[in-house]
Order: C-alpha cells, then sequence, then structure tokens
C-alpha cells in the first residue's frame, strides 16, 4: 500500500475501508540473523537501514510493550542540527539531511516542518559563544544566522525582551531546524520496516542474553527463546539493565524529563524556541497546542512520570520568556526516560561481545537523532565498522577521558546534560 493524494482522496469517498494495516504482527521465528531490542525510534530505523541499505531482511525487532510507546512518543518533537563540537556537529548534519528527505524515502508524511529554531542568549559571553558556534555550523555546511536584539524582536515580538534577570541579548537562528510528529515517525519507519520483511514483535520483553566463549547466540524473551548472530540494544533509559543482562556495567544514568502541551490556540508560535538560561523551549503544534518541556527532574529514575516542583520550574521559565502563554491550559504532561552519559554524548559501539552491539546516551538529544542513529547503527551491525558520522561516539573513551564530547561544558555530571 503506498500513499498518495489521489489514495486519499478515493479512500475519502468510500468511507475509507480500503486501507490495510501498517505492519504485520507476526510470531517470532526461532533465529534470526540480527535482533534488535527495542521497538522505538532507533531500534526501528535500525532495522529499516539494515533492510534498505544492506539487504539485511531476516531481522526481528523486539519491544516488551507496544510499537512507539517509549521515549519515541515522549518527546517536544525538535529537529535540528546546531552542535557545535566535533563528533556531534558531524552526526546531527548528516542526519539532518536525513530529515529532509524522510517523507519521500518512507512514502509517509511525518509532519516534518522545518519552521526554524531560535536560541536566545542572554549575555556578552553567550552572544559571543553563539557566534562561533554558528560560524562552526556554515564551516561544514549547515545554516545559523547572528541575530541581534532588535532582529530577534522582529521575528518574534512577543517575548519579554526587559526582563531584568535574563534580558535577550539576540540569538541564533537555525533555519533547518524545526519539528516532526514524533508518533508518525515512528509509524513511518516500523512500516517501512515491515514492507522490506523485519518483523516486528510486540509484547515481547527481552529477560536475558545468550552468550557463549564471548560470543552472543541470541535472547530469552517471554515469549520464547530466539537464537541470532547479532544483537543490537536500543532501548533508551532501560540501556544499563538490558546491558546487565550481557554483564556490562554502562556509564548510564536514566532521569526523567517531563513535556508538557495546552489546549489548542490560534497560530502564535511560528518557530522553534530555546530559552537557554531558563532551559525552556517550546513550538506550537499543527493542532494548535503549545508544545514545551524544560530541565530534568534531577535524580535517577526509571518512572515515565515527573514530580510537581519541576513542572512549576518549566512553567515559570515560560512566563519569564513569555507571559503571554499563561492564560493558557495544559492540558496534559508526560515523562520520558532519559539515558544520561557523562558528556552528555551518546555511544554507538560493538561491545567487547562478539555480535553484541550498544546504541544509547542519547540524553536530551533522542528524537532529532532518530534518522542518523538508526543509519549509523545499522551500518555498524551489517559492516563491523564505524559510521563515519557517528565514527566518536566509542564506550571506551569514558574509560580513556580521550574525544570526551562535552557540548554543554558542564562537566563529567550524567545530569547536567
Amino acid at each position: 500500500m503506498r500513499f498518495s493524494a489521489l489514495r486519499v482522496l478515493r479512500e475519502g469517498l468510500t468511507g475509507n475501508k480500503g486501507w490495510t494495516p501498517h505492519w504485520r504482527d507476526p510470531q517470532p521465528k526461532a533465529e534470526y540473523d540480527a535482533i534488535i531490542i527495542g521497538g522505538g525510534g532507533h531500534g526501528l530505523s535500525t532495522a529499516y537501514y539494515l533492510a534498505k541499505e544492506h539487504g539485511l531482511t531476516n531481522v526481528a525487532v523486539l519491544e516488551k510493550g507496544y510499537i512507539g510507546g517509549g521515549n519515541v512518543g515522549r518527546n517536544t518533537t525538535i529537529v535540528r542540527a546546531n552542535y557545535g563540537l566535533p563528533g556531534n556537529s558531524e552526526f546531527y548534519s548528516h542526519s539532518l539531511k536525513l530529515w529532509e528527505g524522510l517523507e519521500e524515502d518512507l512514502n509517509y508524511n511525518v509532519m516534518h516542518s522545518q519552521r526554524g529554531q531560535l536560541m536566545l542568549c542572554h549575555s556578552d559571553g553567550q552572544r559571543d559563544a553563539f557566534a562561533r558556534r554558528g560560524n562552526q555550523m556554515i564551516a561544514q555546511g549547515d545554516d545559523a544566522e547572528l541575530l541581534d536584539r532588535e532582529g530577534v524582536r522582529r521575528l518574534v515580538p512577543y517575548l519579554d525582551f526587559d526582563n531584568t534577570r535574563f534580558p535577550i541579548y539576540g540569538g541564533l537562528m537555525h533555519a533547518r531546524g524545526g519539528t516532526a510528529r514524533h508518533d508518525a515517525v515512528a509509524w513511518g519507519y516500523a512500516r517501512g520496516a515491515d514492507q522490506r520483511g523485519v518483523d516486528l514483535i510486540q509484547q515481547c520483553e527481552v529477560t536475558g542474553i545468550d552468550i557463549e566463549n564471548g560470543v552472543v547466540k541470541g535472547v530469552q524473551t517471554t515469549r520464547g527463546a530466539i537464537r541470532a548472530k547479532k544483537v543490537g540494544v536500543v532501548v533508551a533509559g532501560r540501556s544499563s539493565q538490558v546491558a546487565a543482562m550481557a554483564g556490562m556495567r554502562l556509564p548510564i544514568e536514566s532521569h526523567v524529563l517531563q513535556a508538557f502541551v495546552t489546549e489548542g490556540l490560534k497560530p502564535v508560535i511560528d518557530h522553534v524556541i530555546s530559552f537557554g538560561m531558563g532551559h525552556f523551549y517550546i513550538s506550537q503544534s499543527d493542532k494548535g497546542g503549545l508544545v514545551f518541556g524544560g530541565d530534568l527532574d534531577f535524580y535517577s529514575s526509571y518512572a515515565s512520570r515527573g514530580n510537581l516542583p519541576m513542572a512549576e520550574h518549566v512553567m515559570e521559565a515560560g512566563m519569564t520568556l513569555m507571559p503571554m502563554i499563561g492564560k493558557a491550559k495544559v492540558l496534559r504532561s508526560w515523562g520520558g526516560i532519559m539515558d544520561m552519559t557523562p558528556d552528555g554524548s551518546p555511544i554507538i559501539d560493538k561491545t567487547e561481545t562478539e555480535g553484541l552491539f550498544l546504541n544509547c546516551g542519547w540524553c536530551y538529544g533522542g528524537f532529532k537523532a532518530v534518522p542518523g542513529s538508526g543509519n549509523s547503527f545499522a551500518h555498524l551491525m551489517a559492516t563491523g565498522n564505524h559510521h563515519a558520522p557517528a565514527a566518536k561516539y566509542r564506550l571506551d573513551r569514558f574509560r580513556t577521558g580521550v574525544d570526551l564530547m562535552d557540548e554543554e561544558a558542564t562537566g563529567s555530571q550524567h545530569n547536567l546534560h
């Protein structure tokens, strides 16, 4: 089944009776060439690119819940490539290029909207840092525009420019940044992987990883043992728990990150706006709701819900930035379980167990990385070689201290990233 304007029109006129399921619901086979543990955005995109780019179709994605029920459906949907450090900047630039061709590639509307992201600066030092970052972005072929105070005012006049604590000095505009529909991204990759023969196994929790003489042999699940030559662990905030099944202790802490959405409003915010000093970011969805978030809850947790003090802090930061949102009613909130590394950058690497691969540590950057992460991880699993855009995401950097990527310059404390 392919989507087209004609197909949508035809179904609309005939009661939408001709649509078929997006993917199959197969029973797990006894053995696969590769198993992906985790049916979120990164796991699904990995399976898709294994099939599309490398011809590996005897692949299973194992998800303990339902497809798209984890972090890929629990985020603020921001897509951007405005990182500054070598290692991160190349990767996110690569990922953004994949985003820009994703809908055509998948034949699926993921509602990718390049509405632009504006990062505000509130001091001379921060403005200088943005100028350096913008030049780095331009030098590698991405876009950036440094705006002064009046340039920001012309773009977003509704902000509180004279806030006593955080006056707005200017901003860095990343026009190719924007948002996408998080659920649609998961569904699009799931559909694309299924069409290429990948089995998507839902309600299938992995309870053990089988290793013999240093070589992975498969996994134990709630639906029986499944053998495989290669196993990829892509489970976000559950990375430490699943890696422990293979006898590994990861440099990961799991923290809760909350997000919020308001009632539907008329169009008022055209861009994604990041208020760094208050750690607040906001955009408006296609349905009119204001989607926003802020800091982590600052304690380790596996609960997909947050606490009220942090909710209060996020609302306070939003009111400081744009008092006009104070009359909007918050309809709901949710929490994602963030897998936080000491330097705030991810891990895409082989492990010491032959055939066992690891993809984790995405901190706040998981959603925007979905295409690049799956593309690079699939390359690693298929070829055994690190993909160039993700070549610096090695696990051993935390043992040696070499090539750490502390993008925010906040040191090695997990929750500060």
